[in-house]
């Protein structure tokens, strides 16, 4: 099992938790597209996901390529996310 996995917050999560768990499947999600295509490497990259008032924010170790970000532009817009594509990225 892989013990290093980014941090997960949220603007008003004492309030909002279903933030957090939200982000959680986000994750899951991205990771799933990853997997999918062989890219074992993505969770190394990651430092954080935030979600800031309907916004994701992912925190990398190191630069993106651009089918990492669609794994997360791709989850976030999905039913278990927002819904949206306002997903920023920040390395």
């Amino acid at each position: 099992m892989f013990l290093d996995h980014p941090t997960i917050t949220a603007t008003n999560s004492q309030t909002e938790p279903d933030r957090i768990e939200r982000l959680g499947r986000v994750y899951g999600y991205a990771m799933a597209l990853a997997d999918g295509a062989g890219n074992e490497g993505l969770v190394h990259k990651l430092t954080q996901l935030h979600d800031h008032k309907g916004t994701l924010i992912v925190f990398w170790h190191e630069a993106p390529r651009d089918e990492e970000k669609d794994y997360f532009t791709r989850a976030w817009a999905s039913r278990v996310g927002d819904g949206s594509t306002h997903v920023e990225h920040e390395y």
